[in-house]
């Protein structure tokens, strides 16, 4: 039995308008993120030399964990509203097989 489910979503934003205001809205929907429980890392980054795109990095409990995420308000919210700063979406989705993940603690956080 697997542990762990991810994905890695990589965002291309329209410009560095609809980059800021993308990055604003991730700040908005984190706010709901940080209290599901089986949402263990929900990580944006902003890859060297590609100031538009986004790369995500999320990993969840188990596939359950990643569909309740999926069924909160403050993520179909980000879910609609995304799309008009994006010109593209890539997303992979995967199975944990080995790692180092971060404490459950307060540092973790």
């Amino acid at each position: 039995m697997t542990r762990g489910y991810a994905l890695a979503v990589r965002f291309t934003t329209r410009d560095a308008d609809a980059a800021q205001r993308f990055d604003d809205l991730v700040a908005r929907t984190l706010e709901g993120i940080r209290a599901e429980p089986g949402t263990l890392v929900y990580v944006s980054h902003t890859p060297v030399d590609e100031p538009l795109v986004r790369v995500f990095y999320e990993l969840y409990a188990d596939e359950a964990a990643f569909q309740a995420h999926e069924e909160q308000p403050h993520t179909r919210q980000m879910l609609k509203e995304r799309e008009q700063y994006l010109t593209n979406v890539e997303v992979t989705f995967m199975y944990e097989t080995a790692g180092k993940r971060p404490s459950s603690g307060p540092e973790a956080t």
